[in-house]
């Protein structure tokens, strides 16, 4: 397989000595690169010597000096210059495996793969990997990496993940602790299975191998409507929620007074299930965990506040959003505040039920534009339609990683043509939100 150059950053190194887009890099100190890690590994070095194939197949040698760590300023086809390990975990909780049918094939593929894990962020099970792949983790010092966990126990987790090779999680994370990589984790829960004690015991697991597990993250799971094949599973109640909070905060409280860090944080939807109050800025230390749904709306109550002051109050605009059931109270107190700032705005906010997947999936993110074009159509009555960007997929999956679709294959046109509405784009943490409301303001 060759490794085919997609980008050459401007003014890098690369562009210096000059590769260009379409050549192959064969080598790097006349060993073979087989993947991102080959090549993130081998070209930290001071003095390099670069193999390219060009365009014409011409081959050239090229050294390179230049400082330790330095990016010589390199971009690959896919990410990782290769194909995504697939997963062979059958886990019980897996939404992939809640899917309808009919959707675009790469929402089926299920990867597990470390390499996506430190480019991405993806997490990875370590389940799918031979003791070679560990070696290779620690020889190339790939850290951090995020971990799914979901239990310690090894009859629990070879039962959650239907793999009889998953008992061994914890040797595992000793051994990448041991070798000083970083590790983020998280913990899928559900009712009756691995939470309460169990979930207790995997927390106190995991805190014994703090700081190189730096962090835990629980989350519920979420339930689509397409389980008729799969196992029994309950969501979290209001009470069980609560519970749930309840017991992580005594060991958070520990943890607090034994390192300053509370160290496992539950995500947003156990508070707003359970109708307690999110915690404060200073517990989320820097907001790590925002792509887990931790911290979210604490972020998003307080960018609001930080940033109401800059909204133009002699504008007006008009804007509608989109949200799902669960997000919904919160962006109708920031719609409150913004009006209360500017009452010459229009800004309209729209829960949209999640019938694609069913009620119960109630986050914002895994809403589809089948959905929005349904609940919405010839109820707007605005200029604008403000979409959260996590409803959109890009990346690696996708042929095109700058192209934005949703999870049934709509893209932005699709839903200005539907609903007679120019879309905007915001961030899904609505750090943007007042910069948009006065870019696209009308002057009085």
């Amino acid at each position: 397989m060759k490794n085919i150059i997609t980008k050459v950053e401007q003014y890098s190194i690369a562009e210096e000595v000059g590769i260009e887009v379409n050549d192959s890099l064969i080598s790097i100190n006349e060993i073979p690169i087989g993947d991102i890690m080959d090549y993130k590994f081998l070209s930290a070095d001071e003095e390099i010597v670069l193999k390219i194939e060009k365009v014409n197949g011409e081959i050239w040698e090229i050294e390179v000096e230049k400082e330790y760590g330095e990016d010589i300023g390199l971009e690959f086809g896919g990410g990782i210059m290769d194909k995504a390990k697939r997963c062979s975990n059958k886990c019980i909780f897996c939404f992939i495996d809640q899917l309808p049918p009919g959707m675009r094939e790469t929402l089926y593929f299920k990867d597990d793969d470390s390499r996506l894990s430190f480019l991405q962020g993806n997490f990875v099970t370590l389940t799918n990997m031979k003791e070679e792949d560990i070696d290779r983790i620690i020889k190339y010092h790939i850290s951090p990496i995020n971990v799914s966990v979901h239990t310690t126990n090894p009859e629990l987790r070879v039962k959650m993940l239907n793999n009889r090779f998953a008992g061994n999680i914890l040797d595992r994370l000793k051994r990448l602790a041991n070798a000083g990589i970083t590790m983020n984790t998280q913990i899928v829960c559900i009712p009756g299975i691995n939470n309460g004690n169990e979930l207790k015991k995997t927390i106190e697991d995991l805190y014994e191998l703090y700081p190189f597990v730096a962090s835990v993250a629980v989350v519920p799971i979420g339930i689509t409507k397409f389980r008729e094949k799969l196992a029994h599973v309950n969501t979290f109640t209001k009470e069980q929620s609560a519970l749930e909070i309840e017991m992580v905060k005594a060991l958070q409280d520990k943890f607090m007074k034994e390192m300053n860090e509370p160290f496992v944080r539950l995500s947003d939807e156990f508070y707003i299930v359970s109708g307690k109050e999110i915690p404060n800025e200073d517990f989320y230390n820097g907001y790590e965990q925002l792509e887990d749904g931790v911290g979210v709306v604490r972020y998003f109550r307080d960018i609001i506040d930080d940033t109401i002051d800059n909204l133009d109050e002699k504008a007006k605009g008009s804007f509608s959003i989109a949200t799902g059931a669960l997000a919904y109270d919160e962006i109708m107190e920031a719609r409150n505040k913004i009006l209360k700032k500017n009452p010459n705005i229009k800004l309209d906010v729209y829960k949209v039920i999640n019938n694609y997947f069913g009620e119960t999936i109630t986050i914002t993110g895994l809403l589809t534009g089948t959905d929005i074009i349904n609940q919405l159509k010839g109820k707007i009555r605005t200029k604008y339609l403000l979409m959260a960007d996590c409803m959109f997929r890009k990346g690696y999956e996708l042929a095109d990683s700058s192209e934005r679709i949703m999870l049934d294959d709509l893209k932005i046109k699709d839903i200005e043509e539907a609903l007679d509405v120019k879309v905007i784009i915001t961030d899904y943490t609505g750090e943007d939100l007042i910069d948009i409301l006065n870019e696209y303001k009308e002057e009085f």
